[in-house]
């Protein structure tokens, strides 16, 4: 299990060559800046969420996963709890959702974090390009003061460093 244990582990997915795909790794990006200062804070951006990010997740008190979202509404921004999957038979090594890498911190290494929030933003256009949509560039400020909100409320969440 990694030693760089978070009190709020950000977890990033998107490819910044697919359009709006690239908001995840934007926010990141975004995140690392704003709460360089901030004690026990730790981003990772991904292309895609793989198993091996299980370890991180169970040693984190809390976690929010950042992504876009295809069958969003272009531009909106959500807000939800997330749950561990039910079981973790038959997984795909190669790319998880929030839920599935929830349950294999559960199931691997007997550990979940005390809350976990996924972020999305709604998806207009993930043709290639590194260019956003008009909805995702209108919505990037909501999306930033929605990353600082729940980071904020899931460090009291989280409490101290297990």
């Amino acid at each position: 299990m990694t030693l760089n244990k978070a009190r709020c582990l950000i977890l990033a997915c998107g490819n910044t060559l697919r359009g709006d795909d690239g908001v995840g790794p934007w926010l990141a990006s975004w995140a690392e800046e704003r709460f360089a200062g901030e004690d026990g804070v730790r981003v990772i951006s991904r292309q895609q969420w793989t198993m091996e990010l299980a370890d991180e997740i169970a040693a984190a008190n809390a976690v929010l996963f950042v992504d876009c979202s295809v069958a969003a509404e272009p531009g909106s921004v959500r807000v939800a709890h997330v749950e561990p999957a039910a079981g973790t038979e038959g997984l795909d090594t190669h790319q998880q959702g929030a839920p599935e890498l929830l349950a294999l911190a559960r199931d691997l290494y007997g550990s979940l974090p005390r809350a976990a929030v996924l972020l999305t933003v709604g998806a207009g256009s993930v043709e290639l390009g590194e260019e956003f949509s008009a909805a995702v560039l209108d919505a990037i400020p909501l999306a930033c003061a929605k990353v600082e909100e729940t980071v904020t409320r899931l460090l009291a969440v989280g409490g101290t460093s297990r």
